[in-house]
């Protein structure tokens, strides 16, 4: 009879186990999988602690803390281009480095369906560990729950992201102002779509890939540029036209857009036509919106097009007089028509 040591514990079948309530309950199963799998794809001093929270270095002298939350119910969970997983990570940063902050750390909570598969676990957790280490901004700490089967729907994740603002820095929707130039950092609605594509079986002659990426060394570039940039947004859920008119209501100003202008891949264009989409309203998770003023607009365009995720920016309109805060489109054929706020949900479970 083979001896077993004292105090084994069989490890995790993460390649055909599944997640069980015991992994939601506080106790030795739940351990486990945060120790076997969490802890060991997130390593670092700061999650090392072991702690309900974690202790944390300060910021530089005069700068000021940024927080971020954002929830990711995608579906389906892996896609072309990325997965659940650096979605969480990308989303989250991209929201505190919009604000002009430097993205600092990550917390994450998972919320778990009993019977997921630890392979397919695993498998999102590698990759959230990878797109955090490759964008400098560790997890440092982090809740797990589990729930019966049927009452979610594989993996939720909310991440929230910590990042210090430079004294002095101040970016707002609230900051445009007529005459501002309006430019975009690439193509648009790729996100979107290869979420659409994925779920509905689409085949395509070029395969559609999410643009999901960190922006937040483009960000940095930016503002190192032109220290005079008064917006940055990142065009998710709802696309650019929802994007542009949250900023137009919140500084009480217009725009108008140039359809021509505006940059959309041709298989996306082709996807959403046979959809019956409009790309402006499709999401993003690797562009960035920048509202400058005149004078500084072509130094931001160089400074995007000189960093690997800002090759096609694009200058797309202007900020205008307008009190009643309208986002307008000058077409291909020479008139104009509204881009009004989204209505409804055009693409659930996006991001």
């Amino acid at each position: 009879m083979n001896k077993v040591k004292k105090g084994y514990v069989r490890p995790l079948d993460l390649k055909t186990g599944r997640i069980d309530m015991g992994h939601g309950a506080g106790g030795k199963a739940m351990a486990q999988l945060i120790d076997e799998l969490f802890a060991r794809a997130f390593a670092n001093d700061y999650l090392a602690q072991g702690d309900d929270g974690t202790v944390l270095p300060a910021p530089e002298p005069g700068e000021r803390l940024v927080m971020a939350t954002d929830a990711h119910v995608v579906s389906p969970l892996f896609f072309p281009g990325g997965d659940i997983g650096c979605l969480s990570v990308h989303g989250t940063v991209n929201d505190v480095a919009v604000m002009g902050a430097r993205p600092l750390y990550l917390a994450a909570s998972f919320i778990l369906e009993e019977g997921f598969p630890l392979a397919e676990l695993k498998r999102i957790v590698d990759s959230m560990a990878a797109a955090s280490r490759e964008a400098g901004v560790p997890v440092v700490t982090g809740d797990t729950k589990v729930v019966e089967q049927g009452k979610g729907d594989g993996v939720f994740i909310t991440t929230t992201g910590v990042g210090a603002l430079p004294a002095g820095r101040a970016l707002s929707g609230a900051n445009a102002r007529p005459g501002d130039v309006i430019l975009v950092s690439g193509t648009l609605g790729e996100h979107g779509m290869a979420i659409m594509a994925q779920r509905e079986s689409l085949a395509f002659d070029s395969e559609i890939t999410s643009d999901t990426a960190a922006l937040h060394g483009l960000i940095a570039d930016l503002l190192a540029a032109v220290p005079s940039v008064r917006v940055l947004r990142d065009p998710t859920r709802g696309g650019l036209a929802t994007t542009l008119n949250e900023i137009a209501t919140q500084s009480g100003v217009g725009m108008l857009l140039e359809e021509k202008a505006i940059p959309v891949r041709e298989q996306v264009d082709a996807a959403c036509e046979l959809l019956g989409l409009d790309p402006l309203y499709v999401a993003n998770e690797g562009k960035l919106v920048a509202i400058v003023p005149p004078e500084a607009a072509e130094a931001a365009l160089a400074a995007l097009r000189d960093h690997p995720l800002g090759r096609e920016a694009a200058r797309i309109g202007d900020v205008t007089v307008d009190p009643n805060a309208f986002v307008q489109i000058r077409t291909g054929f020479g008139g104009k028509r509204m881009v009004d706020w989204l209505s409804g949900e055009q693409l659930p479970r996006i991001c």
